[in-house]
């Protein structure tokens, strides 16, 4: 059975929190595994900012197409980048 657009930003929306909760808690976050590096952490915010990108991207359900807010994961994806740029 196919995924409505509703459906996969429901799931998308995993992202947006780890980013946000990485981005305002550090290393007290509870995504931020133990004995990880900086670079390691990095790391897996750019792979949720480029599920959110791939995600925002989808035209089958057509998730770029839809007129629903995407704000939550636009905004997350601009702080991933600028969390990245500053460590």
């Amino acid at each position: 059975m196919a995924q409505t657009v509703t459906e996969v930003l429901t799931a998308a929306t995993d992202s947006v929190t780890l980013i946000n909760g990485i981005n305002t808690d550090g290393s007290s976050s509870s995504f931020w595994l133990s004995g990880v590096t900086q670079a390691e952490i990095n790391e897996m915010v750019q792979r949720n900012v480029d599920h959110l990108e791939v995600i925002l991207a989808y035209t089958d359900p057509d998730v770029a197409g839809d007129s629903s807010s995407k704000s939550s994961y636009t905004s997350a994806i601009t702080t991933g980048k600028a969390y990245i740029a500053a460590n």
